[in-house]
């Protein structure tokens, strides 16, 4: 359907942002212009708010954003949460225990708040690096926070995410949405030999995005162009009418996209809001 769609669901890290050289102004500019003809432009990313905020305050965009990879909704006009989801007390524990058994680094976020397990080596300093809003507590600290919207667990022995992720999970043993990558999927962290996990409230991670802008604006999931580059970008991949993937996303998301497109933080992402969302 070329030229067809009525919103676009876009990722960030990888996507639409890439590395020192940040947002492209061609990109700001074809994603204002394509609101300004009446589309739906919606940022989804796997950002806590505090990480997210400055990127939509550049943006200018009208449209809520998916931030915390479903787990919460952010207004950049009200300048608040409209969604939240928290961890119950009982899965919190479990992964904590998780975190504390295996010896691993453990980040817990809420809306506003992050607080770390200390780093234990110059490998798990590193991974903290570029972290906004970061506290480094003691582990029996991280178990006295409420209101978490994620726990994030770091792993320098499991050789797969994936292996990790499933490890947590069958531990953990309560209803949760985890998405797992290589830290060195991030352009700052290239070479970290991390393995990371992000644990959150049940939802449907970013296709959250697909419900917002059916809900909020009546536009059906066939009529949406999902963007992104990464494994957390699959749910809202499977769910949107059209998938564009990033030619140096991961293969996974290459797979899943119905369009292969250029690079993530090029021009790509203007020339693709401005052939599908006319």
């Amino acid at each position: 359907m070329m030229g067809g769609y009525d919103a676009a669901l876009i990722d960030l890290d990888g996507t639409l942002v890439e590395g020192a050289d940040g947002l492209l102004e061609e990109n700001i500019a074809a994603l204002r212009a394509a609101e300004a003809r009446g589309k739906r432009v919606m940022i989804a990313t796997g950002r806590s708010t505090i990480s997210t905020r400055p990127v939509l305050e550049r943006l200018g965009l009208e449209t809520p954003a998916i931030v915390f990879n479903g787990a919460g909704l952010w207004c950049p006009r009200r300048g608040r949460m409209l969604e939240e989801r928290i961890l119950s007390g009982r899965t919190l524990a479990r992964a904590l225990d998780f975190g504390a058994h295996h010896g691993l680094m453990t980040i817990l976020m809420a809306s506003e708040l992050k607080w770390a397990s200390p780093p234990t080596n110059a490998v798990e300093e590193r991974a903290l690096q570029g972290l906004k809003g970061l506290e480094i507590v003691s582990r029996d600290e991280l178990a006295s926070k409420e209101f978490i919207v994620r726990v994030t667990l770091f792993s320098a022995t499991h050789d797969a995410s994936e292996r990790l992720m499933q490890e947590a999970e069958a531990h953990i043993r309560q209803p949760v949405y985890t998405t797992h990558f290589p830290l060195s999927v991030l352009h700052s962290h290239r070479e970290s030999p991390m393995s990371v996990i992000d644990i959150h409230a049940p939802c449907r991670g970013k296709a959250e995005g697909l419900r917002v802008l059916r809900d909020m604006h009546g536009i059906p999931p066939g009529r949406v162009v999902a963007i992104g580059d990464a494994t957390n970008d699959l749910p809202m991949f499977a769910a949107a009418g059209l998938a564009l993937a990033t030619e140096d996303g991961m293969e996974e998301a290459r797979r899943a996209a119905h369009q292969i497109i250029g690079k993530g933080g090029s021009a790509a992402i203007a020339r693709a809001i401005e052939e599908h969302l006319r």
